[in-house]
């Protein structure tokens, strides 16, 4: 449900109940709760929290995980470092890069693979190379970063995302996670490419990612950063958009109209609005049209995007 958030705004304790009028009609905001299993959002530049239901709910992220995994090789300081494709790397579920075994890239190109179009065997090629050819070794840095930067409620037990053992974390760790993340320019500069070209560095073989996050061809003030999906985890996304003196970040777990809600929440907070001009209701795709989207997507849809 819903429910009251203690926020601190200017140095004032301030009562956020939900997502407050101003930005959302009661009817809208219904329906977005009924189709999110878990949701939190935040204004950065004045670090209040709109919006958030169930936050501290324990869920599974999917490919949000990847985020970490990105952050991890980031702070690695081994960008450039070449890295060779051994047969553990790719032994993993869709969604793939399909990568070789032998061919050789660099850190970077499969940091930007993961993030993009969500390559597992990207990811797991990075957990298994920066965990020096163990990745329960990169898992536990996985683990220590967490705790570092305030994720409580958080376990990681691979690199992709996948529903294996106790994987699990919270919309509310997420959003920390999320954070600390674009406080990295690099990781910001990856968070919004909509296409990643590389190519295998001893066999020439091309590569193309293109990027899962339908915002960043959509919606002109999104800047990011990360989908998810399986089929315990449903959809997922992270999502933000900025404009002017807004920028706001979202965070939607098991989001049964990601696509939709997302941009209603986007499209109410930044209206698309100039100086001296009254508010125009920005037109709301009605739950059918928005169902029939989400069927279409689900045949479509890999084990885990």
């Amino acid at each position: 449900m819903i429910r009251p958030l203690l926020t601190l705004f200017c140095g004032t304790t301030l009562l956020v109940t939900g997502l407050s009028a101003a930005y959302l009609d009661k009817e809208t905001a219904d329906r977005i709760k009924k189709n999110t299993d878990a949701i939190i959002a935040k204004d950065l530049n004045n670090k209040q929290l709109i919006f958030a239901k169930d936050e501290q709910k324990i869920n599974q992220p999917a490919s949000l995980t990847k985020i970490m995994t990105a952050m991890l090789a980031i702070e690695s300081g081994r960008m450039n470092d070449v890295v060779t494709i051994t047969r553990e790397m790719i032994q993993v579920e869709p969604t793939k890069a399909n990568l070789r075994v032998g061919e050789k890239f660099y850190l970077r190109d499969l940091v930007k693979a993961a993030m993009v179009m969500s390559a597992n065997d990207a990811a797991m090629s990075i957990g298994v190379y920066l965990g020096d050819g163990d990745v329960d070794n990169f898992v536990k840095q996985m683990n220590q970063k967490a705790k570092k930067i305030g994720m409580k409620n958080t376990n990681f037990t691979n690199p992709c995302g996948f529903d294996i053992g106790n994987h699990y974390s919270t919309a509310q760790d997420l959003l920390a996670l999320s954070e600390y993340a674009i406080k990295n320019s690099q990781f910001n500069d990856m968070a919004k490419l909509k296409r990643h070209d590389f190519r295998a560095l001893n066999t020439k073989r091309s590569y193309a990612a293109y990027t899962h996050n339908k915002l960043l061809n959509n919606y002109k003030y999104a800047v990011g950063i990360k989908t998810g999906y399986t089929q315990k985890a449903g959809p997922c996304l992270i999502a933000r958009a900025k404009k002017d003196n807004k920028d706001i970040l979202v965070v939607m777990l098991n989001s049964e109209h990601r696509w939709n809600d997302i941009k209603t929440i986007f499209e109410d907070v930044l209206p698309d609005i100039t100086e001296d001009k009254p508010v125009a209701k920005k037109a709301v795709v009605t739950p059918k049209k928005a169902t029939k989207k989400a069927s279409s997507a689900k045949k479509k849809a890999q084990k885990l995007a």
